[in-house]
C-alpha cells in the first residue's frame, strides 16, 4: 500500500514537469536556533511549574488538588510520549532496514550493538517523559548541521530539520491543549475559590498560558515554513500572534474559572456541549489533514478541544467569516459565564470591588487579544499588510496580475522554490484575505511588475501519486512517514536536490505516468 513515488531524471519520463525558479538557498539562521531554545524553555517551565505545584499541594495535605494537578500533567504526557515513541520506532526501524541491507547479518557486531544502545536510550528518554526535549535538541542539531555541512549535505540536513520541526510542533500542540489548557482552568478556579493567589499557582497558570499561546503561533509558523505555496511567517508576526492568543485564551480561561467556581456541574455540561458542537462543525467541514478516515476523525476531535479555548483554522475557504462567527460565539459565552458568576458568587469571600475587577479583566483581556489580532492581519500577515502602499486595505483591494505559468503542484526541496501564491491563484482560493470582494471600485494604478520566474527544468523530479493537500493542511510528505522515508532516501542519493511534484487533479494524460512505482 501507500502512494506511488517515482524519481524522474531530467531526460527521462514524459508529461509536464512542475517547477519554478531556483531561489537563493535558505540558511538556518541564529534567530531560528534562538526560537527553538525559547520553545524548549517554555516546555521546561510549563512542566516543572506544574510538578512543583503538585508537590506543594501534597505537602500541605491538599490531596484533591494534588491529584487533579498531577493527573493533568501525567496523563497527557503519557499519551504524547507513546505517540512520539511510535514515530521513532517506525523511523528508526525503516532507516535501519534500508541502511543495513540485510537485518539478520548486520544484527551481529558493532553496528547491532549501536542499534541496541539507541533503542535503550530512546526507551529511557521517553520513559522519563523527555521525548519532546530530545526532539527539540535534535531539531537544533539538524539546523546547525545544515549551516556547517557542504552544499548538498546542508540541503539534506535542512530537509530533515523541517521534518523534525513538524513532528515536535504537532506533538507539543497536542500536549498543550490536553495538559496546559485544563491545568490553567483548574489553577484559576482554585485561586477564585480561595480568594487568594499563591506564587506557585500564579507561576503554574502563567506558564500554562504562555505555553498555549506559544504553541499556537509556533505551529502556524512551522506549517507556513513547510508549505512551498505560502509565504513564511516572520518572527514579528509570530510574536504578535502569541500576544493575540495569550490575551484571548486568558479571557476565556478566567471566564471558565469564575463560572466553574460556582457551577461545577453546569460547567462540565457546558464544556462537553461546546466540544461536541465544535467537533461536529469541524467534521461537517470535511477537513483533509490525515491519511485515513479514522485518523481524520480523531484529529477533528482534538481540534474540537482546541476550539474550546481559541480559534484554529483547519480548512481552506473564507476563514475570516468562520473566525468572526467563532469570536462572536466566544464573546457571547464569555459574557454569559461572567455575568452568571457575578450574579451568584459568594459575597462573603469576594467583595463587590474585587468582582468588578475580575469582570473588567475578562473584558479588557479579550479586547486586547482582538486588538493584536487586527495588528497581525493588518500589518504583519505573511501575504502582505492589509493596509500598505500597494494593498489599499481589504475594502480597496486590487488583485495583482497573475504570474503566467505558475505551477501549483510542484514542490522544490529544500529550500523554498515554488512560486508563491499569486493573485490569479487567490481568485480560486476564497479563504485568503486577498480574495475579499471590493466594496468600492477605484481606478487601478499600474501595478509593479512581478519578478518573473524562469521555469526550472534541470535536476531530478520526485513524482508522488497523490493530489496535494490544501492549506492549512500539512503536505503528505510531512505526515505520511513512509513517503517521508522514501523522499529522504531519494534526496540523499541524488547529486542535486530533487523537486517534488504531486499529481495534478483533472489531468488524465498524466495519471498513467504515476502507475510506475519505486
Amino acid at each position: 500500500g501507500g502512494p506511488a513515488v517515482r524519481l524522474e531524471s531530467p531526460e527521462g519520463g514524459g508529461g509536464r514537469r512542475g517547477g519554478g525558479a531556483v531561489p537563493p538557498t535558505r540558511r538556518y539562521r541564529l534567530r531560528d536556533g534562538c526560537w527553538v531554545l525559547c520553545a524548549l524553555l517554555v516546555c521546561f517551565a510549563d512542566g516543572a511549574s506544574d510538578l512543583w505545584l503538585a508537590a506543594h499541594y501534597y505537602v500541605r495535605g491538599q490531596r484533591w488538588w494534588f491529584g487533579l494537578t498531577l493527573l493533568f500533567v501525567l496523563l497527557p504526557s503519557l499519551v504524547v510520549q507513546l505517540l512520539s515513541f511510535r514515530w521513532f520506532v517506525y523511523d528508526f526501524a525503516a532507516s535501519t532496514k534500508d541502511s543495513a541491507g540485510s537485518t539478520k547479518d548486520s544484527a551481529r557486531g558493532p553496528r547491532g550493538c549501536c542499534r541496541l544502545c539507541v533503542w535503550l536510550l530512546q526507551g529511557l528518554i521517553h520513559l522519563l517523559q523527555l521525548g519532546q526535549v530530545w526532539r527539540y535538541l535534535r531539531t537544533l542539531y539538524l539546523g546547525l548541521q545544515s549551516r556547517w555541512q557542504a552544499e548538498h549535505r546542508r540541503r539534506h540536513f535542512y530537509w530533515r530539520m523541517m521534518f523534525e520541526s513538524a513532528d515536535i510542533s504537532m506533538l507539543r500542540l497536542l500536549e498543550t491543549f490536553l495538559k496546559s489548557a485544563p491545568q490553567l482552568v483548574l489553577q484559576l478556579s482554585i485561586m477564585v475559590q480561595q480568594n487568594s493567589i499563591e506564587p506557585l499557582q500564579g507561576l503554574s497558570a502563567s506558564a500554562s498560558l504562555v505555553s498555549l499561546a506559544w504553541m499556537i503561533a509556533s505551529y502556524q509558523k512551522v506549517l507556513r515554513d513547510s508549505r512551498e505555496d505560502k509565504m513564511p511567517m516572520s518572527y514579528k508576526g509570530a510574536v504578535v500572534q502569541i500576544l493575540w492568543h495569550l490575551f484571548t485564551i486568558a479571557a476565556r480561561a478566567i471566564a471558565f474559572a469564575l463560572f466553574a467556581s460556582v457551577f461545577q456541574l453546569y460547567f462540565g455540561i457546558f464544556i462537553v456541549t461546546h466540544w461536541c458542537i465544535m467537533t461536529f462543525w469541524i467534521i461537517q467541514g470535511e477537513t483533509d489533514f490525515c491519511m485515513s478516515k479514522w485518523e481524520e476523525i480523531i484529529y477533528n476531535m482534538v481540534v474540537g478541544i482546541i476550539y474550546i479555548f481559541c480559534w484554529f483554522n483547519v480548512k481552506e475557504g473564507r476563514s475570516r467569516y468562520r473566525m468572526c462567527i467563532y469570536y462572536v460565539i466566544t464573546l457571547s459565552e464569555n459574557a454569559a459565564l461572567t455575568v452568571l458568576w457575578f450574579l451568584y458568587y459568594d459575597r462573603k469571600t469576594t467583595s463587590d470591588f474585587d468582582a468588578l475587577i475580575l469582570v473588567c479583566v475578562v473584558s479588557s483581556s479579550f479586547a486586547l487579544g482582538i486588538f493584536f489580532m487586527f495588528i497581525y492581519y493588518c500589518l504583519l500577515h505573511p501575504n502582505g499588510p492589509m493596509f500598505g502602499p500597494h494593498s489599499g486595505g481589504c475594502i480597496f483591494r486590487q488583485r495583482p496580475a497573475p504570474v503566467p505559468g505558475s505551477p501549483t503542484d510542484a514542490v522544490t526541496s529544500p529550500p523554498r522554490s515554488l512560486p508563491r501564491t499569486t493573485g490569479g491563484e487567490r481568485e480560486g482560493a476564497p479563504g485568503e484575505r486577498d480574495s475579499c470582494v471590493p466594496v468600492f471600485q477605484v481606478r487601478p494604478c499600474a501595478p509593479p511588475a512581478p519578478a518573473a520566474r524562469a521555469p526550472r527544468t534541470e535536476g531530478p523530479v520526485i513524482r508522488i501519486d497523490l493530489p496535494r493537500k490544501k492549506y492549512p493542511a500539512w503536505d503528505a510528505h510531512f505526515i505520511d512517514r513512509r513517503l517521508r522515508k522514501t523522499i529522504l532516501a531519494l534526496e540523499y542519493a541524488s547529486p542535486t536536490t530533487p523537486r517534488l511534484q504531486y499529481r495534478t487533479p483533472g489531468a488524465p494524460q498524466e495519471v498513467l505516468e504515476y502507475e510506475t512505482t519505486v
